[in-house]
């Protein structure tokens, strides 16, 4: 495994949930999963829901903020 998991140690990695996700980003929970089926935002299923670590929040919302600079 590779990435800043890795490099944290999983202890270390903070997981949201989707509704913390959108409320984050102030989008619709809807808008969370659209990203996550679609591959732009990483996730883990857990059960029947979805985790989001914290840093590909971080990670997606820098790489949209720098396409539209």
């Amino acid at each position: 495994m590779t990435g800043p998991a890795q490099s944290e140690g999983l202890s270390e990695v903070r997981f949201l949930t989707v509704a913390e996700v959108a409320a984050l980003m102030r989008v619709s929970k809807m808008t969370v999963y659209r990203l996550v089926h679609g591959g732009d935002l990483t996730a883990v299923r857990v059960g029947r829901s979805f985790r989001v670590p914290e840093h590909a929040v971080h990670e997606y919302l820098r790489g949209a903020f720098s396409q539209t600079a």
